[in-house]
């Protein structure tokens, strides 16, 4: 397995995926298409039937029952795009033995990926990884769970021996700017239980996410000369830093962890006639997230106060909400996905998502959907790297995820 997981990783990692927050098509960058087209070529010299590919970029693909018995149909998804918080241009994977200590990524430009840094590198001694060049993401977010759902398929094509029910595949794209699904087509995909492939390190298991919102909020001032401003100029940048600092200085990604929710400024852009900052507010909670996104309004509503009805516009819109309160119902999806890790010798590690999920808003369109470990670390960075040996493990699990099915069906 470990030699297809790596061809696989490294030809997908090459091809330059990053969505596009800014774009309204679907997918919203070209890249995503090109990876689906190999994909779907892909899907058909491997063997699944059913192989369809959408106008909005979502492929999907069939492995039939190989018996007789009445088992539930289960899904495996990942997606093709790359984060945006680093560029996914030019990505040049290294494979390396790693025996322990530094890895230096790129010795030119003195990047190197340590242990001092990375304390969770050391568990990795022994292990092939897979590693960037210092200057680009890896996006094994989420190529890992494309190679290692194509692998796991392949797996059980060759190995008949394994029973297993219908099992249905899906790519989709832009699940890094929060779209992934709103044009997947549940129905059309047929499953009666399913799961991403989208997690990080070894054995994560996860069915609660945040709850989640986007904001925009734009600032409108007046530009003066600034040598005649006095009375006259009303700086939108200023606006924006008196928005900024509002919020709580703790309740930020950076000084928060488990359950605790947080306001994250994902950018800031503008001059004095107008500038507009970008958040993201998150929660577990239901009525923490709701309050948060009330706090928010108003210190919208206070800078309004300041300085006009028209100086200050509001965009904000959920994006997704914790899949728990739909996968709960049906926690045997987790229990199974439970035993299968311990089947392999893998502890399984339960846990809420921090992030986003695709299986956050699938579970809310009627198709609960928790989420699976791929391997990897430090996702959307230059120091982002993962594990061959525990993307092995995370294509078994698939793999025996499909036969507990099946097995709890004898």
């Amino acid at each position: 397995m470990k030699e297809q997981l790596i061809k696989r990783l490294e030809t997908y990692a090459k091809i330059d995926t990053q969505s596009d927050m800014h774009s309204q098509a679907t997918p919203s960058t070209p890249g995503q298409r090109d990876l689906i087209k190999l994909l779907e070529n892909e899907l058909k010299e491997v063997g699944l039937e059913e192989v369809s590919y959408d106008e909005n970029g979502y492929l999907m693909a069939t492995l039939p029952a190989n018996t007789d018995k009445d088992i539930p149909a289960i899904g495996f998804l990942a997606h093709v795009d790359t984060a945006t918080d680093f560029t996914g241009k030019g990505v040049a994977p290294k494979v390396i033995d790693y025996k322990g200590g530094d890895i230096v990524l790129n010795e030119d430009l003195q990047v190197t990926l340590s242990p001092k840094d990375f304390p969770e590198l050391s568990n990795y001694e022994g292990h092939q990884l897979m590693v960037t060049d210092g200057t680009t993401l890896l996006g094994a977010d989420d190529k890992a769970g494309i190679a290692e759902i194509m692998t796991a398929m392949e797996y059980l094509i060759h190995h008949p021996e394994i029973e297993h029910g219908k099992i249905r595949i899906a790519f989709t794209p832009d699940e890094e700017i929060g779209r992934g699904p709103h044009k997947f087509d549940v129905e059309r995909f047929g499953c009666d239980y399913a799961y991403t492939v989208d997690g990080g390190p070894l054995g994560e298991l996860q069915y609660e996410s945040f709850n989640a919102a986007a904001a925009r909020v734009t600032f409108y001032g007046n530009s003066v000369h600034p040598g005649t401003a006095k009375n006259k100029m009303v700086n939108a940048g200023k606006m924006a830093a008196q928005f900024i600092n509002k919020f709580p200085y703790k309740e930020s990604p950076e000084h928060t962890e488990g359950y605790e929710g947080f306001y994250h400024l994902i950018s800031v852009e503008g001059d004095v006639e107008k500038s507009t900052v970008y958040y993201i507010v998150r929660d577990h909670d239901r009525e923490k997230f709701e309050t948060r996104k009330d706090t928010l309004k108003k210190y919208v509503e206070e800078i309004r106060n300041a300085y006009g009805e028209n100086a200050v516009e509001l965009e904000m819109n959920d994006q997704y909400y914790n899949m728990r309160e739909k996968i709960e119902p049906v926690k045997h999806i987790v229990d199974i996905a439970d035993q299968a890790m311990n089947n392999l010798d893998i502890k399984p590690v339960i846990h809420p998502v921090r992030g986003g999920t695709d299986g956050s808003q699938i579970s809310f369109m009627g198709l609960p959907t928790p989420n699976l470990f791929t391997g990897g670390e430090n996702f959307h960075g230059k120091f982002e790297y993962i594990s061959i040996d525990n993307m092995e493990k995370a294509a078994k699990t698939i793999v025996e995820i499909s036969r507990l099915f099946a097995e709890k069906k004898a």
